[in-house]
């Protein structure tokens, strides 16, 4: 009767949802006095896991889902909460997680919930808060299923850690042959992705050009943050498509949105309205984004942007 969470990896390791998830699961069983049992999929060193509240770990060793496929580890993670008899199944709200939860609700017959951004307010009945309407608003629902299975926002809980080991226990689902198979998958290297980022620096068309983008990509580096664009960027081709955030790109829910020259289009605020504060530099002060934003500067970009690197630099070189 333990909760179960799905442990995102990538090439063998955790990713930082993974240790999010964990935590937040963690406070779920406390809430129901059990204990959290997660599954892992081809990944060798589950040790981080005790780590975040995880009490025993479900490893998976299987090559056909060695890259990921929604229906396969829909189908492993629905086995794995069949064997656990399990009520309460945590996930992320990664792209990943988001194509797999359907899937998995109509195998458990569960009820779902995107977009979590806090513990149950209340245990029977199931009750929890989601944001709604591209995060405008709040939403309090109640799962009402015997299986309930919740998406937790990206950065919404946070990394809470534990003292304490989980056990492994090899774990080996009956996976059918797929219908859709990944011939191979070609990824940036040696940056930070969206997704996990907690910091993003994101240009916009006030940078004049692809040629200009440096000064985004070294502030990034100083702040060890993700590099985001908006859409006419990657429309324009300055840009991968993969960097593209807004509501009709990636979502970003992290802890500092950095927007340079993006005046703010609906589309764009209503992508980035989880992030926790929101700074914005720009030469319009009419530009919509710095009604939504926590901070604003309005000034030349190609002045402001090389003066804050400075700064930065010379504060962590007395760290």
């Amino acid at each position: 009767m333990s909760v179960l969470v799905y442990t995102e990896s990538e090439k063998g390791k955790f990713k930082k949802a993974a240790f999010e998830v964990a935590s937040y699961a963690k406070a779920v069983a406390d809430q129901l006095g059990t204990t959290v049992t997660a599954i892992a999929i081809n990944v060798s060193d589950i040790s981080e896991l005790g780590n975040y509240g995880v009490d025993k770990v479900l490893k998976v060793s299987n090559t056909t889902l060695e890259s990921f496929n929604a229906s396969g580890y829909a189908e492993a993670i629905k086995q794995a909460a069949q064997k656990e008899e399990t009520k309460v199944v945590i996930l992320s709200s990664s792209t990943n997680s988001k194509y797999l939860a359907p899937l998995l609700a109509v195998g458990l017959n569960a009820g779902y919930a995107s977009n979590v951004i806090a513990a149950p307010s209340n245990i029977s009945p199931f009750t929890v808060k989601r944001t709604a309407f591209t995060n405008k608003a709040f939403e309090t629902l109640s799962i009402n299923t015997d299986v309930k299975i919740v998406g937790l926002s990206n950065n919404a809980f946070g990394l809470i850690e534990k003292s304490g080991n989980a056990t492994e226990e090899d774990f080996s689902p009956s996976i059918s042959e797929l219908n859709v198979t990944v011939e191979s998958v070609d990824k940036a290297s040696n940056k930070v992705s969206i997704a996990d980022a907690e910091i993003v620096v994101s240009g916009g068309r006030g940078l004049k050009g692809p040629e200009n983008w440096g000064i985004i990509e070294e502030l990034a580096s100083v702040l060890g943050a993700a590099t985001a664009c908006s859409k006419p960027v990657s429309d324009l081709g300055w840009r991968p498509h993969g960097e593209h955030v807004g509501q009709t790109g990636k979502p970003v829910a992290s802890n500092l949105y950095i927007a340079i020259g993006i005046s703010g289009a609906i589309q764009h605020l209503a992508g980035i309205n989880a992030s926790k504060v929101k700074v914005v530099i720009n030469t319009d002060p009419e530009a919509p984004f710095f009604k939504a934003a926590d901070y604003g500067v309005v000034g030349d970009a190609f002045v402001v942007v090389p003066q804050l690197i400075e700064k930065l630099k010379a504060f962590k070189a007395q760290q």
